[in-house]
């Protein structure tokens, strides 16, 4: 157990015993206290999928509110990779309208990733300009110790037979990379960075897939990422028959992607 109440990063990874072993309600969340983690992290795997969706959106609100990480994200993160085999991970979740496709684990590696990029080198130089080390922030020193856990529990979704999962395990690998322990591995993953993000038809992926080799110093050519943006505004779908889009959010008639706003 750590000083702030979580288990050590090398202790025990069965996500029951995490629930059980972590002191929640000594660590904070953007609302307070934790002590509510564990029921709704349990709450992943209810039968009712209204329930599930409600516990999901308590990882992406509370324990992960605007990006920000708290004491009770280290668990969280250490809990959400401990349930990715799980075969309930597979169960749908409701989705919004501009909501990435894919079941329950694809959404939970989604989580991962947005996790592990506020601790990449990027954030860190962007928060030594701000006067706020990393280093000196618990919350982002806990989530760097664990870099390696994560990065194994979503190395082993890089093979799901989902393609949805497979995109996102590699989404959450990305950051994760920039680990000093990890850094080794970037290579080992290029093949997949350009088969699978680099062919995804989310133009998010693909831009990441770009991204991540550009900055590893790998070839991106021949990868196509974010479409025209203006493309949407230029669109004769925005006059007469774009209506139902302006007015119903849950219309997606017309579209293959996401407008990229």
């Amino acid at each position: 157990m750590t000083s702030n109440g979580t288990p050590a990063p090398d202790g025990p990874t069965d996500a029951q015993v995490l629930l059980a072993r972590t002191d929640w309600a000594a660590l904070s969340h953007a609302y307070g206290f934790a002590t509510e983690a564990p029921e709704m992290l349990a709450a992943l795997f209810d039968a009712n999928q209204g329930v599930r969706t409600k516990a999901l959106d308590y990882l992406h609100g509370t324990l992960h509110h605007q990006n920000t990480l708290y004491e009770a994200t280290v668990p969280a993160a250490r809990y959400a990779a401990a349930i990715l085999p799980d075969p309930r991970t597979t169960w749908a979740v409701d989705k919004k309208r501009h909501d990435f496709p894919g079941c329950m684990r694809a959404e939970l590696l989604a989580w991962i990733a947005s996790v592990a990029n506020e601790v990449t080198n990027e954030a860190e130089a962007l928060c030594q300009r701000l006067g706020l080390p990393l280093d000196e922030y618990p919350p982002a020193v806990g989530i760097r110790e664990i870099r390696p856990l994560l990065f194994s529990a979503s190395l082993l979704c890089t093979e799901d037979t989902d393609r949805h999962v497979r995109e996102a395990a590699l989404t959450a690998c990305i950051p994760l990379l920039d680990d000093p322990q990890l850094v080794g591995h970037r290579g080992d993953l290029v093949p997949l960075i350009r088969e699978v993000l680099g062919t995804s038809e989310l133009w998010q992926h693909r831009e990441r897939a770009i991204d991540a080799l550009d900055s590893w110093g790998e070839d991106s050519s021949g990868l196509v990422g974010q479409r025209n943006p203006f493309q949407f505004c230029d669109s004769d779908l925005l006059h007469d028959d774009s209506s139902a889009w302006l007015t119903d959010p849950r219309s997606t008639e017309g579209y293959s992607e996401e407008p990229p706003f």
